[in-house]
């Protein structure tokens, strides 16, 4: 099935005190927060492209973001072809968070 093929080339990547490092620095450059949905907790440093596509970015920070576990599971995904967004799930889920940020909004 899908993920079981799924090969993480940023394994080895992600071991050792210099992916540490880079990672403090991506977290406080996000403050601390994931730059998808602005969620504080289970926290996971995301390679923007794939180490398998780019293994020269695999230690930039500017091809670093913090994202949670939700948007990083969602991300990764994608990336393998296993679910594509659903624009009119996307439209929705956009509403209902501009929903949340304006409660007193009346809608017409």
């Amino acid at each position: 099935m899908g993920l079981k093929d799924y090969k993480r080339h940023s394994r080895r990547i992600t071991r050792g005190p210099r992916w540490q490092a880079l990672r403090m620095q991506a977290l406080d450059r996000d403050d601390w927060q994931c730059v998808q949905c602005g969620a504080r907790r289970g926290l996971e440093c995301d390679h923007v492209e794939p180490v398998r596509d780019r293994p020269d970015l695999a230690y930039s920070l500017a091809n670093l973001q913090t994202l949670c576990g939700r948007c990083h599971s969602r991300k990764t995904r994608i990336e393998v072809g296993m679910g594509q967004p659903d624009p009119a799930r996307e439209a929705w889920k956009s509403l209902l968070r501009d929903m949340q940020h304006n409660p007193n909004k009346s809608e017409v």
